[in-house]
């Protein structure tokens, strides 16, 4: 006979998979009624639905993790046309190409079109994060947001990025012969973002909201399926983590502003407290608190995915780093007196650098895709998308285009130069665009030309291992981690 554990044990474990079956019961069923009510359309694109819930996920994670989601993109296009359906990330979903595409995704407004992120990332970043607001919250938050990421507030910003790439990078730099670039350039670019926008300078605090930032990250393109061990598990675990360290910094933060020790223009977090929409009501903590989390999430891991690549592709091009010396080093030839730290009139002048930049972008960009949501029943090219609907473009139907960009597989930095062959609206999008292209170009720049100056004239570097791969996580970085021997150039140094 059982004992009373054995018994409750076997009754706990007949309830799981009770519960099992009729999960799956319920997707398969509510699949069924959904792609039934969705056929009701007259024009669908061609393509596969895939499995219920699933979708065609596991084949478009592994190609974006391989760096082949071009390749993901084209088998379809060949396949169905440059309009077809799929199901990826937890949604149905439209999926247009070309430059057609992209300037329907990104500029129709919002009456047909809203922004929409992924499930996963929705649940992770926050359902009040500005990339999922719309209309007049939209322009509220995208404007305080500005006041801190306009180009006029980057005059005072770029001294103290100078100082943190010093402190941060160039010392942990010179105290290793061999370094893992990636983890670094990591923890400094959030050390900018906590230090200049969020007013955040304790360290403890800092380090803990690294480790659980990375791991939400991780989950902001993964299946949503919240069963303990899976990536979207563990990055909602994380969020939670965030949320208990932040609401205490919002609340402390919101006692100064109405004591007057500290002012609404400080930092973004006091802005946001400070702020009041057009009936003069204060934004929720939960919406303070997701903005807080989508900034941080796209101010820091962007700018270190540029660099690493940059980094990456000059060490298997010494024409490249050469080139990118020579500017830096007449940059440096011409400051008078015994100033030594970069100035934005400086960081104007890295024209080629960020040229390279550019190139790289548009060879690897850091945004696969764009996404919106269908909030009625459209049509694109001749075919129905479907009320609620996730529809999106990806760039690189545009970036890697012979008819667009010629010898479109060749890294040219030229190609950004070249006045006389202007590139044509809406094919190059790394940073999306129309109305919603990203708020933080500005910021981003320069910080990382900030970065990429100081590594070009303090060190020589090489690959550790020169066939190092590229993988998206969710963003493409060198598949290691980026470890390369580096030097002095002044060995007085």
């Amino acid at each position: 006979m059982l004992g009373f554990s054995e018994f409750f044990e076997a009754q706990a474990s007949s309830h799981m998979i009770l519960v099992a079956i009729a999960l799956i019961s319920f997707f398969f069923l509510s699949n069924l009624l959904r792609r039934r009510d969705d056929h009701r359309l007259k024009n669908l694109p061609q393509g596969s639905l895939g499995l219920p819930i699933i979708g065609e996920s596991w084949s478009f994670l592994r190609a974006i993790k391989n760096n082949r989601g071009a390749d993901w993109v084209n088998e379809r296009v060949a396949k169905h046309g440059p309009v077809f359906k799929t199901s990826i990330l937890g949604s149905s979903t439209v999926v247009l190409t070309g430059q057609a595409g992209n300037k329907f995704v990104l500029s129709t407004d919002e009456v047909a079109l809203s922004m929409k992120q992924p499930p996963s990332s929705v649940r992770i970043v926050g359902k009040q994060n500005i990339f999922e607001l719309n209309g007049n919250r939209y322009k509220l938050v995208k404007g305080a947001m500005m006041r801190f990421l306009k180009p006029e507030s980057l005059q005072e910003y770029i001294g103290i990025m100078d100082d943190l790439v010093k402190t941060n990078l160039l010392m942990k730099i010179k105290e290793e012969e061999t370094i893992k670039l990636v983890p670094l350039l990591k923890v400094l670019t959030f050390d900018v973002s906590c230090s200049l926008l969020f007013g955040i300078h304790d360290k403890p605090t800092k380090e803990a909201l690294f480790e659980d930032f990375a791991t939400a990250l991780r989950g902001v393109w993964s299946i949503p399926v919240n069963f303990p061990g899976t990536v979207f598990w563990r990055a909602l675990r994380a969020r939670s983590r965030i949320d208990k360290r932040l609401f205490p910094i919002i609340r402390r933060r919101k006692d100064l502003l109405e004591e007057g020790i500290v002012s609404s223009r400080n930092d973004v977090i006091s802005y946001l407290i400070a702020l009041r929409d057009e009936n003069q009501q204060p934004l929720t903590e939960d919406a303070i608190m997701d903005n807080i989390v989508a900034l941080l999430m796209a101010s820091h891991d962007t700018t270190t995915c540029l660099v690493s690549l940059v980094v990456w592709k000059l060490a298997r091009d010494p024409r490249l780093q050469q080139n990118i010396l020579q500017e830096h080093m007449e940059i440096l030839g011409e400051r008078r007196g015994a100033e030594d730290k970069l100035t934005c009139s400086e960081a104007q002048k890295m024209k080629y650098t960020w040229r390279v930049a550019q190139e790289m972008l548009r060879v690897i960009p850091i945004l696969f895709a764009n996404s919106r949501k269908a909030l009625q029943d459209i049509n694109f090219g001749g075919y129905d998308i479907p009320k609620g609907w996730q529809v999106i473009c990806m760039a690189s139907t545009t970036h890697l285009d012979e008819n667009i960009f010629n010898n479109s597989m060749e890294f040219d930095p030229s190609r950004f130069q070249n006045s006389s062959k202007p590139i044509p609206p809406f094919t190059f999008i790394p940073f999306g665009g129309g109305p919603r292209m990203c708020i933080g170009i500005e910021f981003g720049r320069i910080e990382a030309l900030t970065i990429i100056h100081h590594m070009v004239t303090n060190f020589d570097w090489l690959l550790v291992n020169p066939d190092e791969t590229i993988t998206y996580q969710p963003f493409p970085y060198p598949s290691m981690g980026l470890p390369i021997k580096v030097k002095p150039r002044n060995p007085s140094q």
